[in-house]
C-alpha cells in the first residue's frame, strides 16, 4: 500500500513539467546571453589542455554567447598555423580546425604581444585566425567587459 502511494505521487511529480507545458522546467527559463572571456596559457606541450579553451569557447559561441580570447605564455604559439594543425588533443580534431571555425565566426582572439615576440609569433601568424596582439590594457578591458572569465 505504501509503495503504491509513493509510486502514484512520484508519477504525478514526473508528469508536472509536461503539465506545465514545457517538457522540462529548464525549458521555462529564458536564455541569458553572456559575455565570456576565455583565457589560456596552455600550449603544444599538453595538446588536450591547449584545445579545451578553444573547444569550449566555440561551444559557448554556438549556444549564443559572446566570446573573446586572451592567450598568453605558450598558448600564443598556437597562432602559428603549422603548430595549430600539428597539435591534436586526445579524442578531438587538431586545434587548427577549431581555430578555423572560431575565425569563420569572427570570434576575437588576442595574443599577448610580449609573449608572442618572445616566441617569434608574428602578425602574419595572427592574421591566419583574425587575431590581434594584446597587451595589459586590452586584458583589463576584456575582464571588465566580461560577465564571466574562464581560465583553462
Amino acid at each position: 500500500m505504501v509503495r503504491r502511494l509513493f509510486l502514484s505521487r512520484f508519477a504525478r511529480l514526473v508528469a508536472l513539467p509536461v503539465a506545465l507545458g514545457g517538457g522540462s522546467l529548464m525549458g521555462q527559463v529564458p536564455h541569458k546571453t553572456l559575455k565570456i572571456m576565455m583565457k589560456s596559457a596552455w600550449g603544444s606541450d599538453d595538446p588536450t589542455k591547449a584545445a579545451f579553451p578553444f573547444l569550449h569557447g566555440l561551444a559557448l559561441s554556438e549556444a549564443g554567447h559572446e566570446v573573446q580570447f586572451f592567450l598568453l605564455g605558450e598558448a600564443v604559439g598556437l597562432m602559428r598555423k603549422t603548430l595549430a594543425n600539428a597539435v591534436t588533443p586526445v579524442g578531438w580534431p587538431p586545434v587548427g580546425e577549431t581555430l578555423d571555425k572560431l575565425a569563420a565566426k569572427h570570434i576575437q582572439i588576442y595574443a599577448c604581444g610580449t609573449c608572442s615576440r618572445a616566441r617569434g609569433v608574428t602578425e602574419a601568424d595572427l592574421n591566419n585566425y583574425g587575431a590581434k596582439f594584446g597587451n595589459p590594457t586590452i586584458f583589463v578591458s576584456l575582464v571588465e567587459w566580461a560577465d564571466r572569465v574562464i581560465t583553462e
